[in-house]
């Protein structure tokens, strides 16, 4: 099956559930890959669940059809949460998800947030929204993924730990919009909020010109600070969880928060043919921060 209909939640007779999401994780080549195998069974099933979910929106709101097809499709899978929490679902990914949805209480409003999020993306490229429009996007597509994931992890406390997940979902989100603004000016894309633009005078630039400008070092350590008060956010809540059922979220704590440091290091003039981190550099920051905690608050 080839176009958007891959991505819709079809029934396929006979398709093991478990099997399509593990092979949708394991093809995407996510960063995420190395928290999800730290996991026992059950709970590495959970995540590849919930992964692969993520990815087929994902992949509908980033995709080259027109935005009645994208809204349609993200219908579908409005629908597809719904029979799920009905426990009908039609689709070998609803089916997946079904087992973690009824083990961890997965809260049905974050899959529909984050559907919420990709049709926000899917009317076309997003360029300079607003800060709270920002908000919003970051709340929906990062937000909700933590939400639910600290609750498959076995970590979730209660409020304290949905705040460690919005706190580092933003920090996060944050991390790449910064590190990805050439790439992402590739495609039309920019997800620098017009305020900061506007304040070293670029507002209404296209995102190319906003790429190739002399400010975006300066806006994007403007950025670098706001995510850093994120990370230190999500590092003074997670000493009020286990470290061990918190290690999946703090593997990617540290590889991504070794993106930031990176950018920090090169005083934001990034060069993006040249990587920020080797993947040994990202497993070993990762490890690092699972084993050990992610230490003592870093200064912006």
């Amino acid at each position: 099956m080839t176009g958007i209909e891959a991505h819709l939640p079809l029934a396929h007779q006979g398709a093991d559930p478990q099997d399509e999401a593990t092979a949708i994780t394991q093809a995407s080549g996510t960063s995420f890959a190395a928290g999800m195998r730290i996991l026992g069974p059950e709970r590495r099933a959970g995540m590849h669940a919930l992964y692969a979910f993520s990815r087929q929106v994902d992949d509908i709101a980033d995709g080259p059809w027109p935005a009645a097809e994208k809204h349609k499709a993200l219908d579908a899978w409005r629908d597809e949460i719904e029979q799920v929490y009905e426990a009908t679902p039609r689709s070998p990914i609803g089916r997946a998800l079904l087992p973690s949805i009824q083990a961890y209480l997965l809260p049905k409003d974050e899959f529909l947030a984050l559907i919420d999020g990709m049709a926000m993306d899917a009317n076309g490229p997003i360029q300079a929204p607003s800060r709270e429009e920002l908000a919003l996007y970051t709340r929906r597509v990062a937000g909700s993924v933590g939400v639910l994931s600290i609750r498959v992890f076995g970590a979730w406390k209660g409020e304290v730990s949905d705040r460690f997940a919005l706190a580092l979902g933003d920090a996060l989100q944050l991390t790449n919009i910064m590190r990805d603004v050439e790439e992402d000016a590739r495609i039309d894309r920019l997800y620098l909020p017009a305020e900061l633009l506007a304040e070293h005078g670029l507002a209404g630039a296209s995102p190319q010109a906003v790429a190739a400008s002399a400010q975006l070092p300066s806006i994007r350590r403007r950025l670098g600070a706001e995510a850093r008060a994120f990370y230190n956010e999500a590092r003074s809540l997670a000493r009020c969880h286990e470290r061990r059922a918190l290690r999946p979220a703090l593997m990617m704590m540290g590889a991504y928060e070794g993106y930031l440091l990176a950018m920090e290091r090169r005083s934001f003039r990034l060069d993006p043919s040249r990587p920020l981190l080797s993947s040994r550099q990202k497993l070993f920051r990762g490890l690092r921060y699972a084993l050990f905690g992610p230490g003592q608050p870093v200064a912006a």
